[in-house]
This record gives structure tokens, sequence and C-alpha cells, in this order.
């Protein structure tokens, strides 16, 4: 049998991208090493514009419990250790959806079983092969071995992937080999901790902010109570001896000691585990050096890994499988113009070396010496400023991620996510990112005339058209991609160069109309969300 795509990995990247293929009508088989799915804690969330991302996808409500929109983080968050006063923001790019990442991993399970997608576990990837048009995978098991043949192969199999080493891919970087964290859930007297701030009241030190890295001359800490949970502390070294000994809490309690100069009376936690009592020594940020080899492709952290704070290689990996996702469906169907393919590569990566800018720089900020610490000084002064606060924000959350549409003089939307317009119609009001849902490239005429889906008839049924009004843009027309990356926009009425260049993007990102084609109007919001 051959498939159309096999993903090697089922975590949560893997997974996705293996629901955003279902969702497009192709059955790919995810393939994974682990019999059972891991439980051991990992990432606590998701922050940046992951989050309006998943709800572009109809994802939001199911990950997080709660009814959308998400709604931007108007508190603070941290960078490189330092608070980042996002309350001087009208409108932040920072949003955050706390989920452990086992919970992540079976929420995307339960959708990709929901979608009838294959998941087979215990056989671990050994050998990748080109073969003819497509590639041999060779996997190997507790039952034997097998060997599989597919269209498309997507590595998500982590920062070690065979995939990637067996095509043959750099994967260039700079290592932390002084550094050693530690990790613990445990549990603290309640009368160490604000009830009203959540603020951690350590004495002989002072308060501690929740969720946010404090870097001292001897190290760094961090305190996290996430809901439902013991507290998670977090303790970074540096050049400190490292036992080979099991982790233990006194271990922990020592390090702490170390960093702070305070003592924190940590006990065992409590509740229902599994527990984080862990122990790495140095770290990595990486970038491969291509994500694209053929039919083969990287995806999460078999293409970057990062060491940095929010869980950047989780968030900019589950935008790689939606950005691969859409791309490997048009070529499958069929109407994938030509470079669609590559410009995956193009993109991921200029994503990628962006998030890989702000690991370095966090870490450079947390590095030690006297030298960093008056540079935190004067980076600390900066950040009492609104529009450095807009640029280090839009930096963290990856909104400042500007892709080439190919687009001579683009508007200032073009190449951005689009915004989350309050749309109506003559049925209501309803938000874009619910019509968005379905995944299709869409034309959006927002003039008062509707004159630009009048001006462009003849598109295959593949592109959706949907007229309304809005008042959050003066955009009069936009087409957006199947990810919502706007490809191109006007503020004008049509004529005969703006309606060239609107076809021209219409046909490099949603393929060339055939003869006869009948433009595909979105009559009512019922159409488009149904």
């Amino acid at each position: 049998m051959r498939y159309d795509v096999i993903i090697a990995g089922a975590g949560p990247v893997g997974l996705l991208l293996a629901c955003e293929l279902g969702r497009a009508g192709i059955r790919p088989l995810v393939v994974e090493r682990g019999a059972v799915a891991e439980t051991e804690p990992r990432a606590n969330g998701l922050v940046g514009q992951v989050v309006p991302l998943m709800d572009r996808r109809g994802l939001y409500e199911r990950l997080s419990g709660t009814p959308g929109p998400p709604r931007p983080n108007d508190r603070y968050f941290m960078f490189g250790g330092l608070a980042l006063d996002l309350s001087l923001l009208d409108d932040g790019p920072v949003y955050t959806l706390p989920i452990p990442q086992r919970d992540l991993v079976a929420a995307l399970t339960e959708y990709a079983a929901e979608l009838g997608i294959e998941i087979r576990r215990g056989g671990s990837v050994v050998a990748v092969a080109n073969d003819g048009d497509g590639i041999a995978v060779d996997l190997a098991g507790p039952d034997g071995s097998a060997r599989l043949r597919t269209r498309y192969l997507v590595g998500a199999d982590g920062a070690h992937s065979v995939v990637r080493k067996q095509r043959d891919i750099g994967f260039p970087g700079i290592g932390y080999d002084r550094t050693t964290a530690r990790t613990v859930h445990a549990s603290i007297p309640a009368d160490w901790v604000d009830p009203v701030s959540a603020e951690l009241r350590v004495p002989g030190f002072g308060p501690i902010r929740p969720f946010l890295s404090l870097r001292t001359e001897h190290g760094g800490f961090t305190y996290a109570p996430f809901a439902g949970r013991p507290p998670m502390l977090s303790t970074v070294e540096w050049d400190e001896p490292v036992t080979e000994e099991p982790m233990t809490l006194a271990e922990m309690r020592a390090s702490i000691g170390r960093v702070l100069g305070a003592e924190i009376p940590l006990g065992p936690p409590e509740g229902p585990g599994p527990y984080l009592l862990r122990r790495l020594r140095g770290g990595h940020t990486r970038v491969a050096e291509r994500f694209r080899d053929g039919p083969v492709f990287l995806v999460g952290d078999a293409a970057h890994v990062y060491t940095g704070g929010g869980g950047p290689g989780l968030n900019i990996g589950l935008t790689d499988a939606v950005e691969l996702g859409w791309r490997l469906a048009a070529a499958i169907h069929g109407w994938a113009p030509p470079g669609l393919l590559d410009s995956y590569d193009r993109e991921r990566r200029q994503a990628a070396v962006r998030t890989e800018l702000a690991a370095r720089a966090q870490s450079a900020l947390l590095a030690p010496g006297g030298d960093v610490s008056a540079l935190r000084a004067v980076f600390g002064e900066l950040l009492t400023d609104e529009p450095t606060v807009a640029r280090v924000a839009a930096l963290l959350a990856g909104a400042d991620v500007r892709y080439d549409m190919g687009v001579a003089e683009p508007h200032p939307l073009v190449g951005h996510s689009a915004p989350d317009l309050a749309l109506t119609t003559g049925d209501g009001t309803v938000r874009l990112a619910e019509l968005i849902r379905d995944a299709r490239p869409l034309l959006l005429d927002l003039g008062a005339d509707q004159a630009w889906s009048a001006a462009l008839t003849g598109l295959p049924d593949r592109i959706g058209v949907l007229r309304a009004q809005t008042t959050d843009t003066t955009a009069t027309a936009l087409f957006l991609r199947p990810d919502g990356r706007v490809a191109w926009a006007t503020g004008s009425p049509p004529d005969t160069g703006s309606i060239a260049e609107c076809r021209a993007a219409l046909t490099r990102w949603a393929g060339a109309s055939e003869p006869g084609a009948s433009a595909a109007v979105a009559k009512t919001v019922a159409d488009r969300t149904a």
C-alpha cells in the first residue's frame, strides 16, 4: 500500500498535521516509536499567535475548555527574565492558553480518531530512501520490521529526528553546556503565597511574581502555580557540578538556596500525578538548514529547537503543522500552483530564524556576570516605554513575521495573519475566525457596492467568496490563504491593474482557474459555517 502522507511522530505537532490533512479529506498514516502516549510533564501551554491560530482552526474551545474568542494577555509576561508590562498595549499580540502537553496530545489524539486517522505505535523509523516519485520508510519494532511507501514523508520526530538525519540535513546552532536546569512539582506552605497577587513571599529574599523567570547573580528561578496542579518550581545554574545520582527534593532545596540566598520549605506534591522531578544538563538552540528535501518535510522540534521561556518550540511547531497541512492537501488534490511546497521552507525558516533570535537574546539576558546585570538594567528601563514593549511583545509572540506574498506594493495587512474582523452580512454578524475554519482560500468583498466580487468572476469552486461589511478595516477587499494569512488586499475599488494583481495572487496561492469555473459565493453565514 502506498500512502499519500506518512508522519513520523505522534507528538502534538505530528497529530495536528494529521488532523489538518484529515479535515481536507486526506488520511495520513502516523507512526510513533512509543507504544503509548507520553504522560511525563513537558510544556504547560501555548503562547503567542498560535492561540488565535487554534481559534481559526476551530480548536480553541476544545483545547481550553472555555468559549472563545481568545483574549490577549493584558497584564504581564516575561522576556529574558524581565517583566514585559502588557498593560501598556491597547491590543497586545501575546495570547496564552494554559494546557499541559499531555492534555494537548490527548485532545488531538481524540480529534484524529474522529477524523479516522490511523496512528501506528511501537515502530521506529530506521531508514528513509527515495522510491520512484515518493519515499520508502523502513520501520523496526518489537513485532519485526516493515517497509512502507508514501508520496510525502514528514519528520515530526523530535530534536533527534531520524528523518532529518536520514536526509543528511544539517542542524546548526549553539549549545549551552554550562547550564543545569532543575524542575520539580512540590507543595509549599499556604501562608507563603499571597492570596491576592499569588506572589511567593520568601523571607530573606522578598516577593516573587508567579510565572516570571527571575535572574540573580547566582542563577535563575521560576515559580509557576498552575491551576489544578501542585506548583512547579525551576532553577537554572551555571558551572555547577552535577551528580549522577537521581534527582531529589533535597537537591532542589539546595539549588534554590544557592540561587536566591534564601530557603523555601518544599514538600512532596499533593494530588494526582505524574509529577516532575527532573535535572537537565545543557540545552540547544538550533534551526535545520532546510525544512524541505524533495518529498520530505520537517516540522516542530525536528526542524528547530530553542532554549527560552514560553515554550517557543511547541508554539512555532504547531504553526508549522498548519502551514504545511494546507500545502500538502493542495498538492495531493492536484491544485497546488508551482512553488507552493517550496514556500513552506522559505516561510517557516523565516519564522524559525526570527524565533531563534528571540531565544538567543533571552539566553544572553539570563547569563551570569556583572556586564549582563548592567545590560538588564538598561533594557529594563527601555521596557517602560510602550513602543519598546510593543516591539518585544511582537517578537515574543511571532507577530512581527511578515511573509513575502509576491505583491509589488503590498497593503499593510499583506503577509500578516488576518485580524479577527467582525463581519456583517444580511444574516447577522460573525467573526472572521469562525468563517475560515474550513481552511479554504477566501476572497472577502468588503466594499459598499460589492464591486470586487462582481469583477472577479469565473473563480474555481475551491475559492470561497464572501460579501460583508465591517468597520474594523479600511480595506475594500482581502484575499486570504487557507492558513489565514492575507495574500492580497486593497483599499480601493477595482480597476484593470488591481484586478490583474488580485488574479495573480489568486493563481499564486490557490492555483489556476479551470475552464468554465464559476464563482463560489457564500451567500449566507450559515453556508460558510455549516
